[in-house]
């Protein structure tokens, strides 16, 4: 691992404690990009071909990275862009159920448009009040993160299974921004019908980078009207003949952003999906025992057997400037210091952290 974290120049200088607010970008992905971008300065329209063939290659990469079919993949520049086309496109009457205080790219979407929305309330019981509204509220929609942006609570994946097979007529719409990256997944065996992600955190891929993932019957249950030249694959004849997928592709894309999702998804493989979820589950139980020892964890996090690597500690700016000046760099967020680890991260990072803290305490 100590020769994997030499591909990120950040990490020579800091303990870097905030990828769930970006993702740490790496040597061998910015000598890519830069031989892209010289491609196109001295190449110029010659170079078309080959980014239309990058744009493939990353929805093939995509689909066996994450098991799903390449038609089934849209590339979209963030999650917020791909989830409001596809909302643009749901029926009106839609009984939605959402997380209060989820995050607001996914939330503000659907208040913004009128649906009938209820919301289920973040508690250590998250999923039985997530079914029980879904039982007593004749729901038809449930949008959620997976992992939630505030305090890392992860939503069991198996639960959500069983809701698709007790109601398989809730359409479940989800934000893998803070989960995909964490953990092998396979999208055709979830419960996902739709799943987004922007994809410069967990995935290394920088802004600008996103996709989208559905399944194959979703476009049964949302007339998307979006559409675009390159939706028809730049054919004038192919305009009545656009794959649903496609619909949320009307325009250029940008070969270097979406071709860093490709190089990412082909870094994290070489290293093993299976590495990497190990290393983050080690560092997710040595961080949640070490913060819960200090009483830095609210009690809904520390009741819950399964947490994700993001970790909102109890802390005032005073603790968060301390941290920063002490070249820890992580992130306020609803009044408290949100730490996240990756793989790139180890246990020293952590026990550094825990130093800290204990002596800013007795400072």
């Amino acid at each position: 691992m100590e020769k994997i974290r030499k591909e990120f120049p950040v990490l020579r200088q800091s303990i870097y404690a905030d990828t769930a607010g970006y993702g740490l970008l790496y040597d061998d992905l910015i000598e890519w990009r830069q031989e892209i971008d010289l491609d196109f300065l001295l190449k110029g329209s010659r170079m078309r071909p080959n980014s239309l063939k990058i744009e493939e290659e990353t929805k093939k990469t995509i689909a066996n990275f994450f098991t799903c079919r390449k038609e089934d993949v849209a590339l979209v520049s963030n999650f917020s862009t791909g989830l409001n086309i596809f909302l643009d496109g749901l029926a009106a009457n839609s009984k939605v159920l959402l997380i209060d205080s989820d995050y607001p790219s996914l939330n503000w979407p659907f208040e913004s448009r009128g649906f009938q929305i209820s919301y289920a309330k973040i508690t250590e019981n998250i999923e039985e009040a997530i079914e029980k509204a879904i039982q007593q509220q004749n729901i038809t929609v449930l949008a959620l993160s997976v992992v939630q942006w505030l305090n890392g609570i992860k939503i069991d994946l198996d639960f959500l299974k069983r809701i698709k097979d007790n109601y398989p007529h809730v359409l479940i719409i989800g934000d893998g921004t803070q989960f995909l990256g964490t953990e092998k997944f396979n999208f055709e065996n979830s419960a996902f019908d739709v799943l987004g992600v922007s994809a410069y955190k967990w995935l290394l891929a920088g802004y600008g980078s996103g996709f989208m993932m559905f399944k194959s019957d979703v476009e049964k249950k949302a007339n998307i009207k979006f559409v675009g030249f390159t939706s028809a694959f730049n054919d004038v004849d192919n305009a009545d003949n656009i794959a649903f997928a496609k619909r949320f592709e009307p325009g250029h894309k940008s070969s270097l952003s979406f071709g860093s999702i490709k190089f990412s998804l082909d870094f994290m493989s070489q290293l093993g999906v299976d590495v990497i979820e190990k290393q983050i589950q080690e560092l997710s139980a040595f961080a949640k025992t070490e913060f819960e020892r200090l009483g830095l964890l609210e009690n809904i996090v520390v009741q819950r057997t399964n947490h994700s690597s993001i970790f909102n500690i109890k802390g005032d700016d005073n603790l968060f400037k301390y941290l920063e000046k002490n070249d820890v760099v992580c992130s306020q967020r609803n009044g408290g210091i949100r730490l996240s680890f990756h793989f790139y991260n180890t246990k020293e990072d952590i026990q550094q952290i825990v130093k800290l803290i204990n002596g800013f305490k007795r400072a």
